[in-house]
């Protein structure tokens, strides 16, 4: 079987490697995505779209056709808390043309930028195509992959956005920081009840957190738990997962008894990780590869697609240009780290002083915490979640070139 070639090879069809794809192409370059499973279609994944990714679509042009697909939007966010619901975030303030979260299923927004990339001539998107190892030139440096199957591909530049077990980053034995969580998830979907709905999305007791993520006529639930617990768990059973769940969310107690194998409740083993390097000689690590988010405030998606945007604005118009990518990897990572280490440092706070103790407490909570009581009662102070959570730290514009147009 002949070997493949192309000027930018990308290993993982995720929102890092799509929007990637996306930008390259739009810049003139062939570009190959190698996706290892059949479609894009999994669920239990993150579906939030938040206003600084929107903001990116509005600039390609594409941001009344993306929203034109199913999606809920979320202006506001609420914890219900001892009860009573504390509006926390606001999202209305910012200077964005898409002010709100837009939840989207993940694989709507996928096959999108596929849909999208496709316009351009030197874009290819391979589905079934597994890569497990790295191939080298008589140098040492990278210069394509090989697939489970024993094809090669060979590019000017391999993109590795193969997620957060990549396989790539560890053949290129690129350092990691494990900075830890103290809790793992289980993600469920429950029937959500004709009227039932609003801006709540978390629900909060002493030693249970879960968080519902409203998808039109269900609810995807994350139900938080300490780590190492979830073995426990299950061998209570299910009737007193279900029995936890309606003391926690009374109103959907009907709808949780549709949980009746612990086939339906799949587990997140939640990370929170960096690697100190995103490069090697023909090699950039991007998205959940380069850095694991916790699900704290979702932002996983959009920070993995800042990456995207920062290696096409780097490498895109040098690279269509014939020069050698290498001596601007470094720039891209030293873009990108500075916003990472914030929003993990933002995403460890909330670790260990919001969840690991709600979690660890056994004592019922009264009222809630004075900063939720403050958030309440002043909206000015919600911009600041509403800015950190829907704008991330060190958002770039789109500024790679576009040197194709799409065929009409």
């Amino acid at each position: 079987m002949k070997d493949k070639q192309s000027d930018i090879l990308i290993v993982g069809g995720g929102p890092a490697g799509m929007m990637a794809a996306l930008l390259f192409a739009r810049a003139g370059l062939t570009v190959a995505v190698l996706e290892k499973h059949a479609d894009f279609f999994r669920d239990f994944r993150g579906d939030t779209v938040h206003p600084s990714t929107l903001e990116l679509f509005h600039q390609l042009g594409l941001l009344d056709e993306l929203l034109r697909l199913p999606h809920s939007r979320v202006d506001q966010a609420s914890v219900h808390i001892a009860g009573r619901a504390m509006k926390v975030i606001d999202f209305g303030h910012l200077p964005v043309a898409a002010p709100y979260i837009a939840m989207m299923p993940q694989w709507d927004l996928l096959n999108f930028i596929a849909e999208q990339a496709r316009q351009y001539p030197g874009f290819a998107l391979h589905m079934e195509s597994e890569a497990v190892d790295l191939v080298r030139d008589e140098a040492g440096r990278v210069c394509g992959v090989v697939t489970r199957g024993g094809q090669k591909w060979h590019a000017r530049l391999v993109i590795a956005a193969d997620g957060r077990r990549s396989v790539l980053r560890g053949e290129a034995a690129l350092p990691l920081r494990n900075i830890g969580a103290p809790m793992d998830v289980f993600w469920f979907r429950i029937d959500k009840p004709e009227g039932h709905g609003g801006d709540v999305f978390g629900t909060v007791q002493a030693g249970r957190f879960m968080v519902m993520i409203d998808r039109g006529d269900y609810y995807q639930c994350a139900f938080l738990f300490s780590k190492g617990q979830a073995d426990g768990v299950r061998a209570a059973g299910l009737d007193a997962f279900r029995a936890s769940l309606r003391s926690l969310v009374p109103d959907l107690a009907a709808a949780f008894d549709g949980i009746t194998s612990w086939d339906q409740v799949k587990t997140l083993e939640v990370a929170l990780d960096r690697l100190e390097r995103w490069h090697r000689p023909g090699l950039l690590v991007i998205g959940d590869a380069a850095h694991a988010m916790s699900p704290i405030a979702g932002v996983g998606i959009n920070i993995a697609v800042q990456d995207a945007v920062t290696a096409a604005n780097v490498l895109a118009g040098p690279m269509a240009g014939g020069e050698d990518p290498d001596p601007l990897l470094e720039k891209v990572y030293r873009r990108r780290i500075k916003p990472v280490r914030r929003m993990q440092a933002f995403q460890k706070l909330a670790q260990d002083r919001v969840v690991a103790p709600l979690l660890r407490r056994t004592r019922p909570i009264r009222k809630p915490f004075l900063i939720l009581r403050l958030l309440n009662r002043v909206p000015l102070l919600r911009r600041l979640p509403g800015r950190i959570v829907g704008l991330g730290f060190g958002r770039e514009d789109i500024h790679s070139p576009e040197a194709a147009s799409p065929r009409n």
